[in-house]
């Protein structure tokens, strides 16, 4: 038995190690069909690129190990089976769970190592990552100005409705000057075309405008009038230069993306998501009460509580309401429901604005409580697809990279297919957190179960042969019957 645990887990290892570094390129390379245009072009260091793509493959382990873990099981048993060497088994009394025992330990290690993985070290690098990509994202902005899109570059903010790639000329341009701490936008140069031209060293960016306009606001004297000043220069052709080397690329502060749902364990989660929690129960609670006390309470009441004048008065107006409407002039009536009507709207106003912000929240909330249950769900994913790919390569008795690729994708799609969309419901509050995240694996689990089996009683759910004769006794499935001539003359034909 130790021999054959040994060979096991040898045939295993390999395929494993194999498809793993197979599914970490693939969806590597996934990352950088996303992101090549914030990549390419900017001037960066060898090394800054390096270490991008190692902390972008660090947080894609999670995904990449439970279909290496399929995908190596289907092949590894499917060339026991191709070779016979299942049935060699099964004829000297081993039974196919035997066969599998040294591998379900190891995959159990494999889960609780993805667990504490998932948990300490994906979480730091996607913090690294993720401000890597941002800082490489504002670095030489020029280089990937996008139609339709404003682009920010240095203390500019462009937009360019068309870019001619062939003769580099842009087209409507719009810019607006925040140099200086100008954040009102109060100087917007507009343009018909331009051109960027960059000297040898990358260490400034030339624009050159042709046909356009300068608009600047001025600082007005007397600060009374509503009327502000502004000057307007019309130019044929006019030279802006801005700073842009690859010397901008600079490292930001960690602790401003070190509170995102990615960046935490489960640790963090948790009180993160308490914070929150009790963060938005009192501001729901706050202003609850300043609308009950300012939208439906008189006033009176709250002016001063001693003033038994007042209370008298205000309980007398809440009793009377209907009376003092009815005594009222036509001119009163109209201004009274003039007000009450601008009071309904303000109320209601404020209350779908709080509205906005409590589902915001809410929803912010639910993606920490999202990622808590993913630490979880992606681990016990490999054991789950181990289940399914074992008995499923004893079944189908087909080694190699053919038909165990197309299984163990179709597979990996549809748990991937559950799992997003049980995720979007979460987050959009149609499912509980708890609900969304374990969709696929409740669906998955019990597919796992009656595959394995299905693999050690040998039973016949499988074969197709059991549902045609079904199919058969029940009148529902011809066979074609191919008609045999009797050759009465051999002779004459052979002439």
């Amino acid at each position: 038995m130790k021999r054959l645990h040994f060979f096991t887990i040898k045939s295993y290892l390999g395929p494993l190690f194999a498809t793993f570094f197979i599914c970490m390129f693939i969806l590597l390379m996934q990352f950088l069909w996303m992101y090549i245009d914030d990549i390419v072009g900017k001037g960066l260091e060898t090394s800054v690129i390096i270490e991008l793509l190692f902390y972008i493959s660090i947080g894609l382990v999670p995904m990449a190990l439970p279909l290496s873990v399929l995908l190596a099981s289907i092949m590894t048993f499917g060339n026991l089976g191709e070779n016979y060497e299942l049935i060699a088994c099964k004829a000297s009394g081993i039974s196919l769970l035997k066969v599998m025992k040294p591998l379900i330990l190891l995959t159990v290690l494999m889960t609780f190592f993805a667990f504490f993985f998932s948990n300490n070290i994906v979480p730091y690098a996607n913090l690294k990552g993720n401000v890597l990509l941002y800082d490489i994202k504002k670095t030489k902005p020029e280089m990937i100005i996008k139609e339709g899109v404003f682009t920010e570059l240095q203390d500019f903010n462009i937009k360019v409705s068309k870019v001619d790639k062939e003769t580099g000329m842009l087209y409507d341009l719009i810019i607006y000057n925040h140099k200086g701490n100008k954040l009102n936008n109060n100087e917007v140069i507009v343009a018909d075309s331009g051109r960027i031209n960059m000297n040898s060293k990358g260490s400034s960016t030339e624009f050159i405008l042709y046909n356009g306009s300068r608009y600047k606001e001025e600082k007005a004297k007397n600060r009374s009038k509503s009327e502000m000043p502004y000057s307007r220069v019309y130019f044929g052709e006019q030279i802006m230069i801005t700073s842009s080397s690859a010397e901008d690329f600079k490292r930001s502060d960690e602790s401003l993306f070190s509170d995102s749902y990615r960046m935490l364990n489960i640790v963090q989660l948790d009180i993160k998501k308490d914070t929150l929690n009790k963060a938005l129960e009192s501001k729901a609670r706050i202003f609850a009460k300043r609308r009950l006390a300012y939208d439906y309470l008189n006033h009176l009441n709250h002016k001063n509580p001693n003033d038994t004048l007042n209370k008298d008065k205000a309980e007398l107006v809440v009793s009377n309401i209907d009376s003092l409407l009815l005594s009222a002039s036509i001119d009163e009536k109209s201004r009274i429901s003039e007000m009450s009507l601008r009071k309904a709207r303000q109320l209601s106003s404020q209350i779908q604005r709080r509205k906005r912000e409590y589902e915001q929240q809410s929803e912010r909330i639910r993606r920490y409580e999202i990622e808590w249950h993913k630490k979880f769900t992606l681990s016990l994913a490999c054991l789950i697809f181990f289940f399914i790919g074992a008995p499923l390569g004893g079944i189908i008795r087909k080694g190699g990279l053919g038909m165990p690729v197309v299984v163990s994708i179709l597979f990996f799609i549809v748990y991937y297919v559950i799992s997003m969309t049980g995720e979007r419901s979460a987050r959009e509050g149609i499912f509980t957190s708890f609900e969304g995240v374990w969709l696929s694996t409740f669906i998955v689990l019990p597919l796992g179960i009656i595959l394995t089996w299905q693999a050690v009683s040998d039973a016949k759910i499988l074969n197709s042969e059991v549902y045609i004769n079904l199919l058969r006794k029940l009148g529902l499935y011809k066979e074609k019957v191919q008609e045999v001539k009797n050759i009465e003359n051999i002779e004459s034909i052979e002439k």
